[in-house]
């Protein structure tokens, strides 16, 4: 909702599509620069509790943005600097989010489950949320989203002071926190698979999904719309993402997410080729119900393999450059879309990026015998009965050492 709101706000005051890039940039970019050494500090500390002071103060952050607003003094420097510290915040809190869920999950026979569900909350409020705050803000105004934001934090602190979790104990190596990163970033870059994923999804971050931050421009310039509009438009992507959501977590087995992954990938970049030639309001509904299905369906799947393979001991920090490559690639494709949609225009912005996707994913498609020669033998190395699959061989409960 906030995301929305803040952009809202900002192509108000301003009225820039420059300026777009820019605040995308501010609360983006310290994500990208703190996740790898997060992710070792994670490594290390107690998830539970990290997340906990994590929400504390992103609740503190949006209740100063709804005080500036309230009394009239917001500016666009206010936006910048708050947005900063919000990057800075979600720079722990991204990682911790995404590796946490594993030690909630007793039973690992239900693991799978449990990262597809994690998969589809974590995206689906991404995607949902914005469409909720387009309605608010054509209805009350910017200042409802922030109070609302706020106030639900509330409820997410208390929910985590509830939960029970059985940690278990495992003696964690006292080294250099450059050291850690560097067995990390070994240990995530030195397994193809997860590295041809991650290099999809930090392309797809960075070329496709900076969308969202030009919908202001579509619903305003091009349909000649308002608030309403816009909350129709990121609606769509919402609905979307639910209903590719829900297909995933209706999975009972990763097998296959590899195709699915590049599949998601080609389609999501050829809806928005399409969607950028869409003057019409209801076309544009239904490609950005395409879009929002793929890029869940992209991003949940990406996720889901990642956290199957790998070591829970390293969890923390690969989980950090997936967040990278996920949101930390966001604020660069931010600045680029802002300024390319000053230049070019937006329609034309989102048509490179649609075909960058395409590309990036056709490369991975070529490497998809590949990466099922290297992770065969793996499977039979560690005694498990391989189920053959066009995509990804796998059980719920496998973890796979960074070999090949």
């Amino acid at each position: 909702m906030q995301q929305v709101a803040i952009s809202w706000l900002v192509y108000r005051i301003t009225g820039s599509s420059l300026m777009l890039g820019v605040v995308g940039f501010a609360s983006q970019i310290p994500t990208f620069l703190l996740a790898p050494f997060a992710g070792v500090l994670i490594d290390r500390w107690n998830k539970h509790r990290i997340l906990i002071f994590t929400q504390i103060c992103s609740m503190l952050q949006a209740f100063i943005l709804v005080f500036l607003i309230a009394n009239q003094s917001i500016n666009i420097y206010h936006i910048v600097i708050l947005n900063t510290i919000l990057g800075i915040v979600n720079g722990f809190d991204a990682p911790t989010r995404q590796s946490f869920v594993v030690e909630m999950v007793v039973n690992k026979e239900d693991l799978g489950n449990a990262i597809a569900l994690n998969s589809m909350m974590f995206n689906s409020a991404r995607l949902i949320g914005p469409s909720v705050a387009g309605l608010i803000i054509a209805a009350s105004g910017e200042v409802a989203c922030f109070l609302l934001n706020g106030i639900s934090y509330i409820a997410v602190i208390i929910a985590l002071l509830a939960m029970k979790i059985n940690y278990k104990k495992r003696v964690v190596k006292k080294q250099n926190i450059f050291r850690g990163l560097k067995e990390g970033w070994n240990y995530t870059f030195n397994f193809k698979p997860i590295r041809y994923i991650l290099f999809l999804i930090a392309l797809v971050s960075l070329m496709g999904t900076p969308y969202v931050v030009l919908m202001p421009v579509f619903a305003k310039e091009i349909l000649k719309g308002g608030a309403h509009t816009l909350g129709f438009l990121v609606g769509a992507i919402g609905v979307g993402a639910l209903f590719g959501a829900i297909i995933l977590a209706s999975r009972k087995s990763v097998v296959g997410l590899l195709k699915v992954i590049v599949r998601a990938s080609i389609l999501f970049g050829i809806t928005l080729i399409v969607f950028s030639f869409s003057r019409n309001f209801f076309l544009s509904i239904i490609l950005l119900f395409i879009a929002g299905f793929a890029m869940m369906t992209h991003m949940a799947s990406s996720n889901t393999i990642i956290q199957t393979l790998v070591d829970d001991d390293k969890r923390g920090r690969v989980m950090s450059f997936y967040t990278m490559a996920f949101m930390g690639t966001m604020p660069i494709g931010s600045l680029y879309s802002g300024f390319m949609a000053s230049e070019i225009g937006a329609p034309n912005t989102i048509i490179v990026g649609g075909i960058f996707c395409i590309a990036g994913a056709l490369f991975i498609l070529s490497k998809l015998p590949h990466l099922r020669e290297i992770i065969r033998p793996i499977y039979k190395k560690m005694g498990i009965i391989p189920e053959v699959a066009s995509g990804i061989e796998t059980s719920s409960n496998l973890r796979v050492p960074p070999e090949g």
